[in-house]
Order: C-alpha cells, then sequence, then structure tokens
C-alpha cells in the first residue's frame, strides 16, 4: 500500500505517526498556507498539486493506492480536488473529519451562519469589541471594520493593511482556558466570531459561554457525497488497515 496523505490537522499528525509506527508507507501532503507548520513524522510535501488534473497526474505517477483527506473542515476546495482526481483515477479515499461544534450544549444558543460575509454582518449588530477567530485569509472580509476594535489572532502575519483600530496576536494554539478568560476580560470582548472547526474541546468557547459573550459561527461546507467519512484518527487506521490487508 501507498498512502497520501493531505493533511496540516492535529488528526492528521496523529494519523501519520501511527501509521508510520505501523509500517504502512505514507506521505503527508501539506498546502503550505503556513510559514512554520507542525510537522508530522514521516515523509511530507509541501505545495499544491496544481488543481484536480495535477493531484490525479501526482496519484498515478506515484502509485497511489488510498488517499486519507485529513485537511481542516473549511478547505473545501482540497477536498473538492481529492473527490474529483480519486474519481478520475479510481483511487479509494476517505474524508477524515473532526466532530462538529454543533453537539456543544450551547450551540443551538450561537448565531450561525453559511457565510464570512453573514458573520460580518451578525457580529457587526452584536457588538463593537469583536475577537475574530477565523483564520488569516478570511480577514479581509471585516477590513472595512476602522470604527471598532478587533482582536485578531493568527499564526502568521495577516496579508492585509490592518486597521489602527485592530489588535494582532501572533500565536499558535490550543489555548488554556484560564489565559482565554484573562485575553476575552482585558480586551473587554462582547462578541465572539469563528468557524465551525469543530473537534473535542475549545477554551475561546468555553469561556465565551462562561462570560455570556455572544458567539457567531460560520457552519461548515457540506461533506462530499459518495465519499467515506470518519471523524478519528483510530477510524482512519481501521479503514487503512483493511484495505491494506486485502
Amino acid at each position: 500500500m501507498s498512502l497520501l496523505l493531505l493533511g496540516g490537522t492535529a488528526e492528521a499528525r496523529e494519523l501519520a505517526g501511527i501509521l508510520h509506527g505501523a509500517g504502512v508507507p505514507v506521505v503527508t501532503s501539506l498546502a503550505g498556507d503556513v510559514a512554520a507548520p507542525r510537522l508530522p513524522v514521516g515523509q511530507v510535501r509541501i505545495g499544491g498539486f496544481g488543481g484536480r488534473s495535477g493531484l490525479a497526474g501526482y496519484l498515478r505517477g506515484h502509485g497511489v493506492t488510498a488517499v486519507v483527506d485529513a485537511t481542516h473542515p473549511f478547505a473545501g476546495q482540497i477536498t473538492a480536488n481529492a473527490v474529483a482526481a480519486c474519481a478520475e483515477v479510481g483511487c479509494p479515499l476517505l474524508r477524515l473529519s473532526r466532530p462538529s461544534w454543533s453537539g456543544r450544549p450551547e450551540a443551538a444558543a450561537w448565531h450561525w451562519v453559511d457565510s464570512i460575509a453573514q458573520a460580518r454582518t451578525v457580529a457587526g449588530q452584536l457588538g463593537s469589541r469583536v475577537f475574530l477567530a477565523i483564520g488569516r485569509k478570511s480577514l479581509g472580509e471585516f477590513a472595512g471594520w476602522t470604527d471598532r476594535y478587533v482582536l485578531v489572532r493568527v499564526v502568521d502575519q495577516p496579508d492585509i493593511d490592518v486597521p489602527e483600530t485592530w489588535e494582532v496576536l501572533r500565536a499558535r494554539g490550543p489555548f488554556p482556558v484560564d489565559a482565554e478568560r484573562e485575553l476575552l476580560r482585558d480586551r473587554r470582548i462582547d462578541v465572539l466570531v469563528t468557524k465551525d472547526s469543530g473537534g473535542t474541546a475549545d477554551a475561546k468557547l468555553d469561556v465565551a459561554r462562561e462570560l455570556g459573550v455572544p458567539v457567531v459561527v460560520v457552519a461548515r461546507p457540506p461533506l462530499p457525497s459518495g465519499v467515506g467519512v470518519v471523524s478519528s484518527a483510530a477510524e482512519a487506521v481501521e479503514w487503512v488497515q483493511r484495505r491494506r490487508s486485502r
């Protein structure tokens, strides 16, 4: 078996470690969006494939026998390319997607929206001191917010002209609850905007619930149809081992 793992998430790193330890040949592909990414064990390639056709060519040229897409839940274009390329080549594909935050007890009280543009509209009506926890690429939609305090936390420097009323914190999570509580209180945050990145825990959401801060959440794009989906590295390992034993 020769496995291509589309990575960039904690789940992908966990899966790569397990498979590497089990002797499964795996190459983890990272998009290269982060200047200093956390690297998994094993072989790693960094950079895009050149769309669907480029990925299909890679699968053929490298004799890839299975693909696990463990990219971020909002990496929709990469997932779409993986679905199309694997269908073209006839390569089995599994989607590893961490559990949505929609199952959290307080999720029903959140302001769910379908796009960043909608998040901007709703958040603008809820508060004037905003914590944007949406990633660097989505900040452009909010660039016109020059009349309010905006806290942005990113790994790499934003690629937009940051308004003078904004504060940019460069940091990489996960973050402890105590630190998140201090951050939201110190900056007097009155609305949190985030994406449904998902996972088992998230301190900023815990603190928002505790402090009564409204939360605006961008819902995930739909999962691909006709593709198997699992929510944990352990389930992905089982899928790989079943294919390996055939």
